[in-house]
């Protein structure tokens, strides 16, 4: 499925191809961190079917705590995360599903990672109160 993101004020855009169905959720507590929530939802994006069509974001690198680095891209502007990957010999683009336009049409995550970091509370939020808006 073709998709286009990028970040909040327009300045990083991005068209990318994903399989629909290939969402996971990560709760690891970097991605708690970076993202100010309780987990980060992706989806992965080949590198070859990856293209930055505006802008040029602003690379963090992070290292694991096995070691291994990642590249987190945002914007430097408005700070919206846009994609991570490895900074080196880059195979697969993991973008932010909600920086996607098409982000409604991606399927349900089907496997959760880092579960062990994981919030309690994140793991069900069925019974929270929902309303419409705010």
């Amino acid at each position: 499925m073709k998709v286009e993101g990028g970040c909040h004020c327009g300045k990083i855009a991005y068209e990318a191809e994903v399989d629909p169905e290939a969402a996971r959720i990560c709760h690891c507590t970097d991605c708690q961190t970076l993202t100010g929530s309780a987990f980060r939802v992706n989806v992965a994006a080949p590198a070859d079917k990856f293209r930055l069509t505006r802008g040029t974001p602003k690379i963090y690198i992070k290292t694991a705590d096995s070691g291994a680095k990642r590249a987190h891209a945002f914007c430097a502007d408005c700070g919206g995360p846009v994609y991570a990957a490895a900074p080196e010999n880059t195979t697969s683009y993991s973008l932010r599903v909600g920086a996607l336009k098409q982000r409604a049409l991606i399927g349900k995550p089907k496997q959760q990672i880092f579960c062990a970091s994981a919030l309690p509370w994140s793991m069900n939020i069925e019974a929270v109160t929902k309303s419409e808006r705010g």
